[in-house]
Formats: structure tokens, sequence, C-alpha cells
């Protein structure tokens, strides 16, 4: 088995890889008051494994996700009350199973990693699982909204999923992470997914579906629309499903973990004494917590124009790619801090003058029901969102990868899976209520669950709730989460020190496990595991 260490002497950087032959190649001394000598130009991951974690990477954003509460709100047609209760249940199913999940994770070591045998275990299951889930309308046609058996079926499938998909998320994050030890290649290969995900595959299928449905609402094509959600569900799952399997053999973990492994107790303990990781959590709990509804039901039930969202979206998927350029000027001109304000909070803020827009002529009369004026408006505000995309989708990532090397550092372990968990967390406490308030709100203005499918019309009472539901609403409830990442620090002379301190840790690591002494290996971890006490004040 091959193992990649990277580490870093007080002048010399070093590469070693492990294999039948051990080979050691110096390069010239770096000038010291270069604070970022560490990071310039290491390169662990190659270009075959590049392009399969970007094609990995596109193929899981690959779906027709965003329309899932279409799907069965119109389509399975699920009472609003019932969704309710399966979302309720389903979240705190979500937060008990992570714990334990991660619990395992934690556990596992493994001759193929420690994530990997999750990835690929589950490939197969969870896109079979998948597959069903899309083809729910063809068992229950003709049943009615609260028909119990399919409401059964619903929340067992819905259980099911979570806790496959909850393996599978925390073994992707974690793969993130251990794929190379290097924070400037691990950023690199970031940007590079996300500049081909968001430019060919994250919104294609999303995109397609649209048009789709707007063909079958104008009788241009003959087809369903169950036909057409259960097609393009099982075709974004299989492909999906297959990009993973690949990605699983043709990469492989390099960050080497501990031979000690922590216990649950002190996974925990990692999480709550990592004041970067509770930031970051605190302020995607909070903006999470944005009760509204989705922008495809006011396309589609009050423009009539599902195909909006690519339409408007075109002035953005031309400024997209650039987005990703811009990134090291941002990182340059701004902090951290103000980079992840800028990518994450940039929407909700555009979302205000839209709806105040869209609400000149009244309530009942407003050109937010007028498709022509309404484009402008949202290509204008898509086309200047895009511009921090690329820092949206890179910094949140590579701030989250940096918490967890803090955890090493402080602690003397690495708790990925652990971590992982403490990210989603309470951020989906906050998204159980998010969800039950949101369908008891849509509820609330009316919504009538079956005019899709019998292609009449909302209410003018329904149809300004869903554009409220769209913008100023999410708005307001989810800007608090500006407020805990003001006190993030883990930047500038900090940050420089953590990774000095890590990879000397790690260059020791390296020597034992060539040496191949076990009970060294054994007695540094436990060394390790006490670095804790010796790190209160970080």
């Amino acid at each position: 088995m091959n193992y990649v260490l990277y580490f870093v002497t007080k002048s010399t950087e070093v590469y070693l890889l492990a294999d039948e032959k051990t080979n050691v190649v110096e390069t010239p001394e770096i000038d010291p008051a270069s604070r970022e000598y560490v990071y310039e130009n290491r390169r662990y991951v190659g270009m075959k494994e590049t392009i399969w974690y970007v094609v990995y990477d596109m193929c899981q954003s690959f779906n027709i996700d965003s329309f899932n509460d279409r799907f069965i709100t119109s389509i399975l047609q699920i009472d609003l009350d019932y969704q309710t209760i399966v979302s309720v249940f389903n979240g705190f199913w979500d937060v008990i199973n992570d714990i334990f999940t991660a619990a395992i994770v934690e556990k596992t070591r493994t001759r193929w990693g420690k994530f990997k045998p999750y990835l690929v275990g589950l490939g197969i299951p969870g896109t079979l699982g998948t597959c069903f889930y899309w083809l729910l309308p063809m068992f229950f046609k003709g049943k009615g909204a609260r028909d119990v058996t399919k409401f059964i079926t619903y929340f067992l499938l819905a259980i099911v999923r979570e806790g496959a998909g909850t393996f599978r998320a925390i073994a992707k994050t974690g793969m993130l992470a251990t794929i190379t030890p290097h924070p400037v290649d691990r950023t690199r290969l970031i940007t590079v997914a996300e500049f081909f995900s968001g430019l060919l595959g994250e919104k294609l299928p999303q995109q397609i579906l649209t048009v789709l449905i707007d063909l079958i609402g104008n009788k241009v094509i003959n087809l369903s629309y169950t036909s057409t959600f259960m097609f393009m569900g099982n075709f974004t799952a299989i492909v999906s499903g297959v990009a993973s399997l690949i990605f699983c053999v043709m990469t492989r973990e390099r960050v080497l973990q501990s031979v000690e492994t922590p216990s649950v107790m002190q996974s925990l303990k990692s999480v709550v004494n990592n004041k970067p990781i509770l930031l970051l959590t605190l302020s995607e709990t909070l903006s999470n917590f944005s009760v509204g509804g989705s922008i495809n039901d006011y396309y589609i039930d009050v423009l009539n124009f599902a195909s909006m969202t690519m339409v408007a979206g075109i002035p953005g998927a031309i400024i997209n790619p650039f987005s990703f350029s811009l990134v090291p000027w941002f990182r340059r001109k701004f902090s951290t801090k103000t980079l992840y304000l800028l990518g994450t909070k940039s929407q909700p803020l555009l979302d205000i003058p839209v709806f105040l827009i869209g609400m000149i002529g009244g309530k009942h009369n407003g050109i937010y029901k007028k498709v022509l004026p309404m484009f402008f408006v949202m290509a204008i505000k898509e086309a200047i969102f895009m511009v921090f995309w690329g820092v949206r989708r890179v910094i949140p990532s590579e701030m989250y990868n940096e918490s967890m090397d803090y955890c090493e550092w402080k602690n003397g372990y690495r708790t990925e899976a652990m971590t992982s968990v403490a990210r989603d967390l309470t951020k989906k406490l906050a998204s159980i209520a998010n969800s039950a308030l949101s369908l008891q709100l849509k509820k609330l203005i009316g919504y009538d669950i079956s005019s899709y499918t019998r292609g009449e019309a909302q209410t003018d009472n329904t149809k300004f709730g869903l554009f409220a539901m769209a913008t100023i609403i999410p708005t307001v409830t989810g800007l608090l989460g500006i407020i805990p990442i003001l006190f993030y620090d883990l930047s500038g002379e900090k940050r420089e020190r953590m990774y000095a301190e890590l990879l000397a840790r790690r260059e020791e690591a390296s020597k034992l496990a060539m040496s191949g002494d076990k009970d060294a290996m054994e007695q540094l971890a436990k060394e390790q595991l006490a670095v804790a006490s010796q790190n209160k004040d970080l």
C-alpha cells in the first residue's frame, strides 16, 4: 500500500513517497520571510485523479432535487400535513443517525482508507433507492393525497434514504480532507471542481426539466408531467451513481490517520473545543433558518414560465466561469470573513430589491405577475450574484477544511466524521423547523396541491404569497447568519503557526512510518492524543 506524506523542516521542503523504494527529493531553500512558503506550488493530486474528482463533483449536483418539493406535492400528491410529519420525523432521525454514523466512520481503518469503503459500499444500494423513489407515482397512480399506504411507503423510503445519505455525505466531506494534506492543493482541487460543476453539470438537469414542463404545459409535446419526472429522476440518479463508483476506484486517501483512534467522547470534545467549526456551524444554522418557498413554485404558479430559471440565468451563466478566476483577486483584497459573507449572503441581500421592484403596482397587480419585467429583474440579480459564485463555492469549503486541520492541531488527532456531523447537526435542526414552517406557510396562503396536474391557476393571494416566500421572507429570516462569522479568527499568524506545527508533526510520523516500527507509531499516536492539554490557549 502506498502512502504519500508531506512535511517541512525549518528550511527545506521535502516530498516523500513511501513505496517499494523510498525516494526523497530536496528542493532549494525557501525565504523564511515568505510566510506562505509551505503552500505555494505543492501538488499531490495528479491529472487523472483531478479529472475524476471533477466528474464526481459535477455528478453530485447532476440531479433534479430542486424540484423535489414539487414532485412530492404535485406529482406524488402527498398531503401537506403528511409532508410536515415526514419532514419533522426525518429531520430528527437525520440528527440522531448522524452521531452514530460519525462514530462508526471515525473508527474505520482499512487498507482502502477511512472513507472510501462507504462511498463504494453504498453506491449501488443508494442509486437503486433513489431510482425507486422517483418511480413512486407509478405504484400509487390514482391514490388520494391522504392515502395511508402511499404515506407509509414515502415515510419509510425517506428514512432509509436519509440513513444511507448520511454515510455518503460524511464520507464525501471527509474524503476531500484526506485526498491531499496540502491546503492550497486542496483549494485548487475545490476550485477546479466547482468551476466545471457550475459550467457543465450543476443546473443542466433542472434546466432541461423546466423546458420540458413548459413544453408539456403548452401542449407542444405529448408527454405527462409524471413520466417526465420519473425519467429525469432515474436518469440523473444512474449517471451520478456510476460516476461515484469510478471516482472511488481512481482516487486515494493520503492524509495519514492516527493508529490510536479517538473515543466517541474525545470526538465529541474535539468538536466542542473547535471554535472555527462552532462559528461556521452556528452561521450556517442561522442562515438555514430561512423560512420560504421554492423559486420554481413562483415561476410555475405565478409566471406560468417554468424555464424562466434558465432564460433569466443566461447572463449569470456567462459570468459563472469567470467568477472562479476572480477568487484569487478577491482573496488579495478582502479577508476570509468578508469573502464568506460576500459569497453566502449576496443572494438574500439581492432578493430585497427584487421584492421591492416586484411590488410596484401593489399586492394584486404588481409587476411580479408580469413575465417581461421580472425577466430583466431576475436576469440582473443572477448576473450580480454570479460575480460572487466562485467565492461562494470555494471559501466555505476552504474554511471548513481548515477547521478539520485545526482539530488535528489542537487535539492531536483528526475527527473528520464527527466534525462533518457537527457542521450539519444544528443546521439540520434549523432545517426541520424551516421545512415544517414553510409547508404550513404554503398551506396558510391557500396553495392547491392539485392545481398543477389539473392545469388550474392559484388564487391572487396565493400568488402573492409564493412571490414573498421566494424573495423577502427567506431574506428576513436568514440574515442572522452574518453575526457568528464576524468572530472567526483562524487567519494570519495563527493559521501560519497551525500549518507549520502540523507539518512538523507529520514529518515525525512519516519517519516512523518508513521505519516500520509499529510500537513507536502507537506511542506517537498516544502522545498526540495528549496534545489537547498543552493547547488550551488555542
